[in-house]
């Protein structure tokens, strides 16, 4: 990646909560075409730092830059049209709507009836929604159903598609596998996977790390508010991660089983003996 210009970068991000540095002066790069892992414990400061890149915490120091230009949001909104997306968890889409309407929600397409009314283009909406899904080879049978009959695999590909419909230059995707079943797990990371290859790069979140470790390029890895490390998949292994997570006193554990007798015997003693 060395003499390409990074999507995005932070430098020496910081921010406070009272007496509480949730974040303190982290630095990162993320170029295109790229999956990066963002691993911590509870509490590590992981939350904190997206929130600030996708506009919902204003922070106390440093720079965000995208494409080369600091900016500075004050909403998730401003964020998102400059094409920063944020997929949560809980997703917030409407369950009482269906997939079309949930891509182009808060962005509908209008039309002119009878030259005076202004009413939804709902045909134009879900001939494109239909392309971009297709696009992703995403599958969803019945387009005009609402989103709580999707399954949450299906749910997730809706988030993922309203982002590359509306030309995403960064997602940041936080537990997107948590709560799924195993097949719509792999079909997430299929995704992931997919939209590295259309160039659009992922900040991923996540507990799980056999799913940072199918999909990632590279981790970075937060400790008690600081950057901890930041290891090429192809270089680094899960205990090695693991130990940068947790620290010294993990490496400490580590080694020393690594140092343990191969052989315990433990004698017992009957109470006859006695």
């Amino acid at each position: 990646m060395a003499g390409t210009q990074p999507i995005l970068q932070v430098k020496n991000l910081f921010k406070r909560f009272g007496g509480l540095i949730a974040v303190d002066h982290v630095s990162l790069d993320i170029h295109s075409g790229e999956v990066v892992g963002l691993l911590g414990d509870n509490g590590a400061g992981k939350s904190t730092l997206i929130k600030m890149i996708s506009g919902a915490y204003k922070p106390d120091g440093g720079h965000i830059l995208l494409n080369g230009e600091v900016v500075s949001f004050t909403t998730p909104l401003e964020a998102r049209r400059r094409g920063i997306e944020t997929i949560y968890q809980d997703l917030a889409l409407c369950e009482n709507l269906d997939a079309s309407a949930n891509i182009f929600l808060g962005r509908e397409k209008m039309r002119h009836q009878l030259g005076l009314l202004r009413v939804l283009d709902r045909p134009y909406m879900l001939r494109e929604s239909r392309q971009v899904l297709n696009q992703l080879d995403i599958r969803i049978p019945e387009l005009r159903s609402p989103i709580r009959q999707l399954s949450g695999g299906q749910r997730q590909a809706v988030s993922i598609a309203r982002a590359v419909y509306w030309n995403a230059h960064l997602m940041i995707m936080d537990e997107p596998t948590a709560a799924l079943g195993v097949p719509e797990q792999l079909k997430v990371l299929e995704l992931i996977r997919t939209l590295r290859n259309q160039g659009v790069p992922v900040l991923l979140i996540s507990h799980n790390m056999q799913d940072v470790f199918a999909v990632a390029d590279r981790v970075i890895v937060m400790r008690r508010g600081s950057k901890a490390g930041e290891v090429r998949i192809s270089d680094t292994n899960e205990n090695e991660v693991v130990g940068l997570m947790v620290g010294a006193e993990y490496n400490q554990v580590m080694k020393q089983m690594q140092n343990a007798p191969e052989e315990i015997h433990i004698t017992t003693h009957d109470e006859n003996d006695k």
